[in-house]
């Protein structure tokens, strides 16, 4: 099994950005330039690497190799993304990757590309990029090609050194366990070893609701891997287990005028085998909450005027800065309710809500990762 920590390291250490490997400070998948080079990279990496993984990582300044993190991203859609828009998608996998020196809401992502052996090819027209095209790696730059000859394997060889550099062993998992028990001891860390092989380790402030427990500040990670698996400080989160599984419940808290409600937003559930292969399973059961029409236009007008007042640099009012608060889940929930321009104004939103609070900005980030979760499913 590999230690997913350790075969970022060497990736760094070892390797300029080449045919099967590339690094970038961060990736934005919510708007089209965006999703055309995540998808143009991804094609590239598939194409250039037929018979072995390629990697993509995250979180790392270009210039010096310095691990500095991105946000954690769960969008475990992202395979939908990939098939709608290439043809012969290759099997591609974002995890998320603690460091020991990043604040607890920063991780490194980590992207493994694996071919299908076939070429792969933009499905449809994507920014300036036409549906069609073949990208290949020419260095550490994704470029369009033409192919007309066989693809040639080359790194096989070389990512096979590198990965088994980091396999994991004894020493790697125990001191994963030590660092996560010490480093969450305020909110009630714990273990549990599936299979006598995996270590999944879990924290959260619990709380009781009618007699259901219900975790918040939720971070669970495979140790094994050195994968981070959730991790939230917003969300509502139910954890259950057996011999062989571990079944997390996320639910968000949504509601309009202060009456809000918790929603089942997704189910992952992780099986471990007894040939020690594991798998996550995850499934959407979001349900959007439907409101009174009336009541909605009344809230959007609302939110616009304050984006408003917000681009003039304007003072808000009392009531206005408490609705802005609440301005990201309004206009989602307006979304989900087919007001379609809502999302728009969102993302217009998104450079004033950054600079006016944290914790606004926050919860426009939760606004988009729900969006995000529902879209590719």
């Amino acid at each position: 099994m590999i230690n997913k920590r350790l075969l970022i390291k060497h990736l760094l250490a070892h390797n300029d950005e080449n045919s099967f490997y590339d690094k970038k400070r961060k990736i934005d998948i919510s708007h089209k330039e965006g999703k055309a080079k995540f998808l143009k990279h991804i094609c590239a990496l598939s194409n250039s690497n037929p018979k072995n993984n390629s990697y993509i990582v995250i979180g790392v300044d270009d210039e010096d190799n310095n691990i500095v993190g991105v946000d954690f991203f769960d969008d475990s859609k992202i395979q939908n993304l990939i098939n709608a828009y290439l043809t012969n998608p290759p099997i591609v996998q974002y995890e998320n990757i603690p460091f020991p020196h990043l604040p607890d809401d920063k991780v490194v992502g980590l992207v493994t590309i694996r071919s299908l052996e076939k070429i792969t090819s933009l499905r449809k027209n994507i920014w300036k990029y036409y549906g069609g095209s073949v990208f290949f790696r020419d260095g550490s730059m994704s470029m369009p090609k033409v192919f007309d000859v066989e693809i040639k394997d080359v790194n096989s060889k070389m990512v096979e050194a590198i990965e088994n550099n980091a396999q994991n062993n004894i020493e790697h998992t125990l001191n994963g366990v030590f660092d996560f028990l010490n480093k969450r001891k305020d909110y009630n860390p714990q273990y549990k070893v599936f299979k006598e092989y995996f270590v999944v380790c879990w924290s959260g402030q619990k709380k009781m609701v009618k007699d259901e427990e219900f975790f918040s500040r939720v971070d669970i990670e495979l140790v094994n891997e050195q994968v981070r698996l959730f991790f939230s400080v917003l969300d509502e989160v139910s954890i259950s287990f057996d011999d062989s599984h571990f079944k997390i419940i996320e639910y968000v808290n949504l509601g309009l005028q202060n009456n809000n409600k918790y929603y089942q937003l997704e189910e992952t559930i992780i099986k471990f085998e007894n040939n020690a292969n594991y798998s996550i399973e995850t499934t959407l059961l979001f349900e959007p909450p439907q409101f009174d029409k009336k009541t909605l236009h009344h809230i959007y007008n609302s939110n616009n005027t304050i984006l408003e007042k917000l681009k003039k640099g304007l003072t808000l009012t009392k009531i206005e800065k408490l609705d802005l608060k609440n301005l990201p889940a309004t206009y989602l929930i307006c979304y989900l309710n087919l007001f379609h321009e809502a999302i728009d104004k969102l993302n217009e939103a998104r450079p004033f809500l950054k600079e006016y609070s944290e914790d606004i900005y926050n919860s426009y980030k939760e606004s988009l990762r729900i969006l995000r979760k529902v879209k590719y499913s």
